[in-house]
């Protein structure tokens, strides 16, 4: 194994973590401050995190019904779920898809496997899933909708059939939901195995660490024994809370980054030696085919612009790089250095 390496992106144009590039409003800003100061910092928070709970459910249209389990980003439920597995459980999850799943899979022990997506298309390989479901009976399978790296969203009826012939749980990763429009939210009365997880760190709140999961209580219940407890800090309950009351300046930015994806597509697309992908997320995919992706990695840096180099994952990454969506000076000056890249 190795460490989760993050670059140092201290004078870069940032392009290479699918953050919200846009600040507060002022007056957003000044009454969260107001809001702050009835944070008491000398208590330990809420364990049940009553108030963000109700605000999450209000937020996302979860009925009271649902179970709900909130984490210290993504990322903890991703542990959460994989602690509360036996030791001799198989997990299964297409590839390329998010690196945690495997990270923390292997970390503690369990059996991995990721099935390799169709090349060019990065759809899900179906035959190829359900002979890894038949042969490994995972207890666990993750799908991320839309899928990181590659932004696209899987076949629904593809998944639809994972979810039926899968003998245990079935996550689907919802991280980029604002900026797609398809959701399995909807499916979980027709599906007991099915358990959604979402996060409020590509909304704009990334320095939160708020991730949560929902589906069925009973299944939610078990999960909450492996929790630690007081894992949402005051402030982040606290923040969220007033950012999810008042949610409309969010929502307006993300309006703007997906009108900044299609015009930042339309570009990439127009230039040669590259091809892009379709996305459904906030960042852009592509493959770099005029030259070595390490070597157009390096001159985007040597201009000041930070992006992903996936390339090292090899597979059906081989050559791409993946480009955050940012504000339109920030994209305007990623297309220009990659036009002198090239």
């Amino acid at each position: 194994m190795s460490a989760y390496h993050v670059a140092d992106a201290r004078n870069y144009i940032k392009l290479d973590a699918m953050e919200n590039p846009y600040s507060w409003p002022d007056d957003v800003q000044q009454a969260w401050l107001t809001h702050l100061k009835s944070c008491p910092l000398n208590r330990y928070p809420d364990p049940a995190a009553t108030e963000l709970t109700a605000a999450l459910r209000d937020s996302n249209a979860i009925p009271d019904d649902v179970g709900l389990l909130l984490g210290n980003g993504s990322d903890e439920i991703i542990q959460i779920l994989l602690m509360a597995l036996p030791p001799d459980a198989s997990v299964l999850a297409p590839e390329p898809g998010f690196v945690m799943y495997r990270q923390i899979a292997r970390s503690l022990g369990l059996r991995y496997r990721g099935v390799p997506l169709l090349p060019d298309s990065f759809d899900l390989d179906l035959p190829a899933m359900l002979d890894a479901i038949e042969t490994e009976r995972p207890s666990l399978i993750f799908l991320a909708y839309p899928n990181n790296p590659t932004g696209n969203l899987f076949d629904a009826a593809a998944m639809q059939r994972i979810l039926t012939a899968a003998p245990g749980l079935v996550v689907v990763d919802e991280a980029y939901a604002p900026f797609a429009d398809a959701s399995f939210l909807g499916q979980l009365a027709r599906y007991p195995n099915l358990l959604v997880m979402r996060t409020v760190s590509k909304l704009g709140l990334a320095g939160l660490r708020l991730g949560f999961l929902v589906g069925d209580p009973v299944l939610l219940a078990q999960l909450d024994k492996v929790r630690l407890p007081y894992n949402i800090n005051c402030l982040t309950q606290s923040t969220a809370t007033f950012v999810l009351r008042n949610p409309q300046f969010l929502y307006e930015q993300i309006g703007w980054i997906r009108e900044q994806r299609t015009e930042v597509m339309t570009a990439l697309m127009a230039l040669d030696g590259i091809a892009t992908y379709p996305s459904s997320a906030n960042f852009i995919l592509f493959r770099v085919l005029s030259k070595s992706a390490d070597e157009v990695f390096a001159a985007l840096k040597q201009q000041g612009v930070l992006v992903k180099n996936v390339s090292p994952q090899g597979g059906v990454l081989q050559g791409c790089l993946r480009v955050t969506i940012g504000r339109p000076t920030e994209n305007l000056a990623f297309l220009n250095a990659l036009r002198h890249a090239l």
